[in-house]
């Protein structure tokens, strides 16, 4: 019962609009003071689990999506991708998904995604007579593949609490991340086909576009370098995440000021700034988190969530489906990094007694987890989006629930109940350490 009591505790203050580290930290208060546990035991725990080097990448990643987004570099990316894909009716909608994903690769950060690519993209979409609730929802949905595709914040976590391979759960999302961006693309070349208000860029001779090509990837490159440098050094076993997210960094300085001269002193030490808070808000909850994890632990909570779902169905893809459902709920009303880190320890062990593969179910929780982000009624990504892209959301709903049911949902299930989309490129890279 009071276990029962403690989760509850944490959904109804956040909904009540608690900070998240206060929210955590009172379930932890309830539990000790209701169940008994000995304070001296708890909090030197949290302190061990928190003595992790891994857990240095994530502030790290965090300036390197700064960085990113103020140094410059989205106007390249999305000028590039144009060359590609500009040229066909809707075309300019699937440069704003792919660019999302390419930025993603980079960043790792779904808010600095959209904070780069929407405010690039909404301009040129609005001008172009694309519909912005439509722009906005695409956007929007196609932000969270920041989450997805490698480096991501959220897959370090996973892979700090659950004890797995951090390069594992970076190739686990590879898979989703690539399907959600092809469903996303089509998708919305399909429901804008029949648009009259929408212009098309004319069409270009090959060797013209060849050309253009050349020129824009000349000023891409250094941005395209940076997820080769970082994603080649821990692939190829140079460096750790940790180091890659060092490098990242020290690489990001100079690109932004000197390359695309987007960063100066006074949006540098902001980035700064705005890291150390960020990193001093995570570290917080996670110390807090770490504390009630132990507490869910000795109170067998895994066990019991096992022993309720095999009460109402025997079924494995039932089961997995049910602990989808409650995933969706969570990421409804937590931001990624508090349900990623509330979920993790609770559901890992569920989904091993079910045979399920931890890094299988690495990219079955990044996967709900960004979905989550833009699924209503409270969507923090879809309401953010409306806001950059000036435009209300109710005009945003009808797109936004067609790409999450299209898109989103088919991505959620495929990954679910076919593991060898997340396993089978952690199996090639990593072979028999997988």
């Amino acid at each position: 019962m009071a276990i029962t009591i403690a989760l509850l505790l944490i959904i109804i203050t956040l909904l009540l609009g608690l900070p998240v580290p206060f929210c955590f930290m009172l379930s932890t208060t309830f539990m000790v003071i209701t169940q008994g546990y000995d304070p001296s035991f708890l909090l030197p725990y949290g302190f061990s689990q928190m003595s992790s080097i891994v857990l240095l990448a994530i502030p790290l990643f965090i300036m390197v999506g700064g960085m990113m987004d103020k140094g410059g570099i989205g106007t390249s990316l999305v000028n590039f991708v144009d060359v590609m894909v500009g040229r066909i009716k809707g075309g300019l909608g699937v440069v704003a998904v792919i660019s999302c994903a390419v930025f993603g690769s980079i960043s790792g950060s779904c808010a600095a995604t959209l904070s780069c690519i929407g405010s690039i993209m909404f301009p040129r979409l609005r001008e172009n007579g694309y519909p912005m609730g439509h722009s906005a929802a695409l956007v929007s949905c196609a932000a969270p593949l920041g989450l997805l595709i490698p480096p991501s914040s959220q897959m370090i976590l996973y892979a700090w609490v659950g004890q797995q391979s951090v390069l594992a759960c970076f190739l686990a999302t590879v898979g989703p991340g690539l399907i959600l961006t092809a469903l996303l693309s089509s998708l919305n070349v399909l429901m804008l086909r029949n648009n009259p208000d929408i212009q098309v860029m004319p069409h270009m001779e090959f060797r013209e576009k060849m050309s253009l090509f050349s020129e824009r990837g000349k000023k891409a490159a250094p941005a395209l370098i940076m997820p080769v440098i970082v994603l080649g050094g821990i692939y190829g076993g140079v460096m750790t995440p940790t180091e890659a997210a060092a490098v990242a960094v020290l690489y990001s300085i100079p690109v932004g000021f000197m390359v695309y001269k987007g960063l100066n002193r006074g949006n540098f030490f902001k980035v700064i700034i705005e890291t150390a808070t960020t990193t001093g808000v995570v570290m917080l909850m996670m110390y807090c988190i770490m504390m009630l994890s132990r507490i869910y632990i000795q109170e067998h909570l895994p066990s019991l969530i096992m022993g309720f779902l095999t009460s109402m169905s025997t079924n494995r893809y039932v089961i997995l489906l049910m602990l989808n459902i409650f995933m969706i709920i969570i990421g409804m009303i937590m931001d990624d990094v508090s349900a990623m880190l509330l979920c993790t320890p609770i559901l890992l062990p569920v989904v091993t007694q079910l045979g399920v593969h931890p890094i299988h179910f690495a990219a079955i929780i990044g996967t709900n987890l960004g979905m989550g982000n833009v699924t209503p009624p409270t969507a923090p990504t879809l309401y953010f989006g409306g806001r950059m892209a000036n435009t209300p959301v109710s005009a945003m709903m009808k797109p936004a629930m067609i790409f999450i049911i299209f898109a989103w949902l088919p991505t959620l299930l495929a990954v679910t109940y076919f593991p060898e989309l997340a396993l089978w490129l952690p199996r090639l890279v990593l072979g028999g350490r997988l």
